[in-house]
């Protein structure tokens, strides 16, 4: 397979799952292009950057003198555009980030990779994006699709939502081999602990109290970052260049059902009579809480043969202990900003 694959985002929660896989399963030579802002963490990946097959480059997506100098200087193949700003309560905290990162960014790795493929040959511009884009679904509503229209709720669902529109412009006006994948909630190993299921287990695992919006009863369709990552190396090697690809976890559960099952998990690996439940706390709302999402990932079963290989009453027991086992990793990126995220957000201090 020639060429160099660009990541974008590589070292982030779901960018650096995929760099692993697609290093140890596609043989491919990488250029991890990330800000390493407060989502990105280069321990995510460090013990990949053996100077051979992956190099790093600190770097903006904002800044289009960087993007063109990385296709100058690589034979860039493929992107894989994981880079965004990507946490819903944030965008409604300070929504321009959003703006400049979603679109403009994404604007900026269209215009260099346009400049520097001169035909398709084996380019793909594969953009990552969410099932947020797709708005809310009533609670009888049929799952999303390829086809679904596109509604979405919060600042950050709307910049990935004209992002997506913007990647499907720059395919049909100037050809540009590009496919858009949306998925649906992730979960895993090396996630922000501000997202739910690492804020839960690692709550529950010190005692405190158990944040969760309104009624805990938003569905969400919960996909395995692995699984996810599975999906989009299948998208971005066999994919059809002009297509969408929803990917979704075949695994509507509530984050309440979410929560008591990380919590049981919690009180099984402590073993000391733990009952982790007691600590719920609901919260006040979020202002524009989509009530349920659902992916209907048909195409991409029937097109590459991709499914999903987790459900999260499997997984989670072993999700649980990789943040128990990885605390040093975790109070690391819990320190500094996070801790005043956590106190304006929830109204209580978090010491680590």
């Amino acid at each position: 397979m020639s060429g160099v694959w660009l990541v974008t985002g590589g070292a982030g929660f779901i960018g650096g799952n995929f760099v692993r896989l697609a290093l140890r399963e596609a043989g491919v030579r990488m250029v991890v292009l990330d800000a390493l802002t407060y989502a990105g963490d280069l321990g995510r990946i460090d013990d990949l950057l053996d100077g051979s097959r992956v190099e790093f480059v600190r770097g903006d997506i904002r800044d289009p003198g960087l993007v063109r100098e990385l296709f100058a200087r690589h034979e860039v193949s493929k992107v894989i555009h994981f880079a965004a700003e990507t946490h819903v309560d944030r965008s409604i905290d300070g929504p321009r980030d959003f703006i400049s990162t979603n679109i403009e960014g994404t604007v900026n790795l269209l215009e260099a990779a346009r400049a520097a493929w001169r035909d398709d040959g084996d380019k793909v511009f594969l953009h990552v994006s969410t099932d947020e884009v797709f708005g809310a679904l009533g609670l009888d509503d049929a799952p999303f699709d390829e086809g679904s229209p596109y509604r979405p709720n919060s600042p950050y669902a709307a910049t990935k939502a004209a992002a997506d529109h913007i990647v499907r412009a720059w395919r049909n006006t100037y050809g540009l081999p590009a496919i858009v994948t949306n998925c649906s909630n992730n979960y895993g190993a090396w996630q922000h602990p501000e997202k739910l299921v690492p804020l839960i287990i690692l709550n529950a695992w010190e005692g405190r109290e158990l944040p969760i919006y309104g009624d805990g009863l938003q569905v969400r369709d919960w996909l395995h970052v692995e699984d996810h990552c599975e999906a989009l190396l299948a998208v971005a090697t066999r994919g059809r260049p002009g297509e969408t690809y929803v990917i979704g976890g075949a695994a509507e559960r509530s984050n309440l059902d979410i929560v008591h099952a990380i919590c049981d998990c919690v009180d099984r690996l402590k073993g000391d009579g733990t009952a982790s439940r007691a600590l719920i706390r609901h919260v006040a709302d979020r202002p524009g809480h989509d009530r349920r999402y659902a992916i209907n990932f048909a195409k991409i079963a029937r097109e590459l043969g991709w499914r999903p290989r987790h459900a999260p009453e499997a997984a989670l027991p072993e999700v649980v202990r990789w943040y128990v086992g990885n605390k040093g990793w975790v109070d690391r990126v819990r320190s500094g900003e996070y801790q005043e995220y956590y106190q304006n957000r929830y109204g209580a201090p978090l010491q680590v």
